[in-house]
């Protein structure tokens, strides 16, 4: 079926200009000067539109990745920069100070029983084995409330709250 460049126009929803680039482009195929083989020129110009639209996809698509990688080398960079500036602390290294700041704790706790005998003679080596007992159980009961399978803390009160119940 032979249409005119006007009528090819108006079917495509082009301008008669942009039909004669797309003969020239051979999308749409001429017949005769001002005519055009209807359905193979409307053929090729939605086969142009699939395959421009599926070019543009793939273009968009290696442009977002262009763009996933260069914030991920600038986030690369950003941290080699922070870790330069010292704004940035192994993991390792804080888990050691905390370990060995504990430590430090746990062992003033446990001194407390020996200092209050020196300066508390009259009591019993009960009474100071009593206070040992409870100091290290209630360090004890805070380091359980860490390592719960649930993870969730130790709700219980703590043992002087029972007994002053």
């Amino acid at each position: 079926m032979e249409l005119k460049t006007a009528e090819l126009a108006k079917l495509l929803g082009l301008s008669v200009r942009r039909v004669n680039q797309l003969a020239k482009d051979g999308i749409a195929i001429k017949t005769a000067p001002g005519r055009f083989d209807g359905p193979k020129s409307i053929a090729n110009f939605i086969e142009s539109k699939t395959i421009g639209d599926d070019a543009k996809a793939a273009a968009l698509d290696l442009n977002a990745e262009k763009a996933r990688l260069a914030k991920l080398q600038a986030d690369g960079h950003e941290i080699k920069n922070a870790a330069l500036r010292g704004d940035l602390v192994e993991a390792e290294a804080v888990a050691r100070e905390w370990a060995d700041i504990l430590r430090r704790v746990r062992a003033g706790i446990m001194a407390v029983p020996s200092r209050v005998r020196s300066r508390n003679p009259a009591l019993s080596a009960t009474d100071i084995e009593t206070m040992y007992r409870e100091l290290r159980d209630a360090l004890e009961a805070l380091s359980n409330e860490h390592t719960t399978d649930d993870g969730e803390g130790d709700e219980s009160p703590p043992a002087a709250a029972e007994d002053a119940a």
